[in-house]
């Protein structure tokens, strides 16, 4: 928390913040909850408008049909003689007719008693031909001469629908009735999935229209004994179980009427929006969810007090700043006049100290440039104590081609002497091959030998290689080894010094030598494969491994494996050393089949001609 200067003076301001929050969350709550529970009444009131205008024009639609159908002389003629099977079978053919054309549910024919001689149906599995509805008031209405209109779950086929009746009158005589029934699921279907819950009850209040299936047949108001025994006489609902929505109905503090309902223990609180339907004796009610609203006016006050916050922090802010602004101005003046006395002592202080910074950097560079002369020494010295390894051997390699030149060379004199000429230049040929092998050992040997500068470029792998094994050819034959080089088919380049990364394969391959000597398995293996903007160099042995106890030091300076007399322990140090500053590296693991693999990870390049100064 910022502290502000002058903490006291703080207080009020604090206050009038605090009182200013509280009136934004009692007062602006208030205010923005009556707004938006409005404006949800206000969508529920379009909802509800809608709603009533589709059931009524749905309804008004059908009304006219019955009379209409009342007054065919088919109809009337069957009335007239309900016993002759032509004349009943060509009223179910029209029914039928006329039912698919209009789309509606069923139209019957109903004679005086409530019994039914022709159906729409009367082909159907569920056929109205020989029921009897009576008890049913459109067939009461109708009877009495009147236009019937109700609604019912059907007790023959169990599907809700509203029906309309019509009196067929034969001269003044009421001689049957004629229903005709609408399907509602199709009105109903459009409500669900909406934003609002829209329901319709009858006049006991029973909702018979919902979008919520597990609320049909459900009253919001109490079932009386009395409400059930007027809804019983007209089987209205055939023998679906009634029961009562768990309902609270209040209303709430904007004056809107409220209706929360239990729903597994979870309530639901809703703006009820009603209208009524006195021709169809309906009420349709459209139910507006309040968490919405309610979810809108804590939304509101959370960014009224977010917006008093950081109106309060950003005007905080620039009060501290200019609070400590003055504040500095001040100090700045009482401290300019200690500052320029402190300046004045330390200038001499400053020169001192420049002046051993000087000398300490001078002698800092000169360790360095020290450290690394001692580095190449040391590189050199191992380059140079490898070669002393390779001159008793190299001795023998000389000495073999030296008398068998000094032999073709008496030869050559002795057949000179006789006139065998061509046999004559034979030997000569011979000790001109042997001169260039001696020519060729001694090149490689004295390129080794050299100091190699520190540019580094592109270095063909191929060419490495076949330095590399001219100078272990001797230690591989003194260890009776073999080494197999794998290359890839794709020439590989890395960017390293030609001379240095020689003397890197040359310790490794010599160690290798060295650790498979007087093993049944003197194998070595060298490949190198590229991966990705890397080239991996793998050299694997046959020999006994790398020792868990001395895994972790290999690399150190001087430390070795072998007896006493066969090395410095420098060679894998300094070839470490050589591929670190390659910007590579060099690691050392056993293979899970046996033997040492030791593992060279370079930067690859585009081959190029080779470095003369490496």
């Amino acid at each position: 928390m910022p502290k502000f200067p002058g903490g006291r003076r703080w207080i009020l301001p604090g206050l009038a913040l605090a009182v200013l929050a509280l009136a934004i969350v009692v007062v602006g709550g208030g205010l923005a909850r009556r707004m938006y529970m409005d404006e949800t009444a206000a969508r529920g009131e379009t909802t509800l408008r809608l709603a009533v205008a589709a059931l009524a024009g749905n309804m008004s639609r059908f009304e006219p049909l019955p009379e209409l159908i009342a007054d065919n002389d088919d109809i009337k003629e069957l009335v007239s003689d309900p016993d002759n099977a032509r004349l009943r079978a060509r009223a179910n053919d029209y029914l039928k007719d006329i039912n698919a054309l209009l789309k509606s549910s069923d139209i019957y024919v109903v004679l005086p008693g409530g019994d039914t001689i022709a159906a729409s149906n009367y082909d159907q599995p569920i056929s109205f031909v020989g029921e009897n509805f009576s008890y049913r008031p459109y067939y009461q209405d109708a009877i009495r001469g009147n236009l019937g209109r109700f609604f019912a779950l059907g007790t023959t086929s169990l599907k809700r629908g509203y029906y309309f009746s019509s009196p067929i009158r034969v001269g003044m005589e009421i001689r049957g009735v004629v229903v005709f029934k609408v399907d509602i699921d199709g009105i109903e279907a459009s409500w669900k999935g909406g934003e609002h819950q829209i329901i319709v009850t009858d006049p006991e209040g029973i909702i018979f229209m919902t979008g919520r299936p597990e609320w049909l047949y459900a009253g919001v108001l109490p079932l009386t004994p009395e409400r059930l025994a007027r809804t019983e006489a007209s089987r209205r609902y055939a023998d679906e179980m009634l029961r009562e929505l768990p309902v609270t109905q209040t209303v709430s503090e904007t004056g809107h009427p409220l209706m929360t309902i239990d729903e597994g223990g979870r309530s639901r609180e809703f703006i009820e929006l009603a209208e009524a339907m006195p021709l169809e004796g309906w009420t349709v009610r459209v139910l507006a969810d309040t968490a919405s609203a309610k979810a809108q006016a804590l939304t509101a006050v959370i960014s009224a007090l977010l917006a008093l916050s950081l109106a309060t922090l950003g005007g905080a802010v620039i009060l501290q700043r200019r609070a400590r602004l003055a504040e500095r101005l001040q100090l700045q003046q009482s401290a300019q006049v200690e500052l320029e006395r402190r300046v004045e002592e330390r200038t001499s202080d400053l020169a001192l100290v420049n002046s051993r910074l000087e000398t300490e950097v001078a002698e800092r560079r000169a360790a360095e440039q020290q450290l690394r002369q001692t580095q190449a020494d040391l590189i050199q010295a191992g380059k140079l104590a490898a070669l002393g390894q390779m001159s008793a051997a190299l001795s023998h390699e000389f000495n073999q081609p030296l008398a068998a030149v000094k032999t073709y060379a008496d030869n050559a004199a002795v057949l000179i002497d006789r006139a065998r000429i061509e046999e004559a230049r034979d030997n000569v040929s011979r000790i001109s091959s042997l001169a260039d092998r001696m020519a060729s050992i001694s090149r490689h040997l004295r390129n080794f030998a050299r100091k190699p500068n520190q540019k580094l470029g592109p270095v063909s792998l191929d060419e490495v290689m076949v330095d590399t094994q001219e100078i272990v050819a001797w230690r591989l034959k003194a260890a009776d080894a073999t080494l197999s080089v794998d290359l890839g088919p794709v020439p590989l380049a890395v960017r390293a010094g030609s001379v240095r990364l020689q003397q890197v394969l040359v310790n490794i391959i010599t160690n290798a030598a060295d650790a498979v000597e007087g093993r049944p398995d003197r194998r070595i293996e060298l490949s190198a494969r590229r991966n990705g903007g890397k080239v991996v160099i793998a050299i694997r042995d046959h020999g006994p491994g790398v020792p868990a106890a001395v895994a972790d030091r290999i690399f150190d300076p001087f430390f070795s494996t072998k007896g006493v007399g066969k090395g410095l322990g420098l060679g894998l140090s300094i070839s470490y050393n050589i591929v670190k500053d390659f910007r590579g590296s060099l690691g050392a693991v056993n293979h899970p089949e046996g033997g040492a693999l030791f593992t060279i990870e370079l930067d690859a390049a585009r081959p190029a001609a080779r470095e003369a100064a490496e």
